[in-house]
Parts: structure tokens; sequence; C-alpha cells
């Protein structure tokens, strides 16, 4: 009987680094499509937030959106909370 070969296992190029600054709208300047390839996590002031829309580490902000509330565009209207800013990959 012959051995059976084994299956390569497929080589992942590591994430990008997280930019200071980074945006979920694909209309802003701070959008970068490769580190959304992978999961991103915000911690606000050691509390993990999944509903970040856009947050900037050396400025101590992020912003999430206000309830249900939309603009006439029907993007959700967002307010800034400040704080500890943490990004890292899931």
């Amino acid at each position: 009987m012959s051995e059976p070969t084994p299956t390569p296992t497929p080589i992942t190029a590591p994430p990008p680094a997280l930019p200071d600054r980074l945006s979920v709208d694909a209309r802003s300047p701070h959008h970068v499509a490769a580190v959304f390839e992978h999961e991103v996590g915000i911690r606000l002031n050691d509390k993990e937030r999944i509903d970040v829309e856009e947050y900037c580490i050396s400025e101590g902000w992020v912003k999430v959106p206000a309830g249900k509330t939309v603009d006439r565009k029907g993007r959700p209207l967002l307010i800034k909370l400040k704080g500890k800013v943490e990004a890292f990959y899931r």
C-alpha cells in the first residue's frame, strides 16, 4: 500500500497593521478594505464595543450610531464617544 499524501495547508498572509484611524464607510478617506478581510475588535475604556463605525486611537474617540436615528440619506447619525481606544484583530 502507498502512503497517503498529506494535504497542503493554505498559507495565509498576516493581517495588515491596524491604522490609527479607520472607518467602516467605503466612501471615507479613512477606509482600508484590506483590514476588513479580517475581524476587527474595538475596546473603549476597556469595554469591547461591537457597534463602532469609525475610530481614532491617537485622538481617543469612536463614533457609534445614535439609536435608530438616520439622516435624510438613510445613514445612521453618529455620536462621538471619548476615552482610551484599543483596536485589535480577533
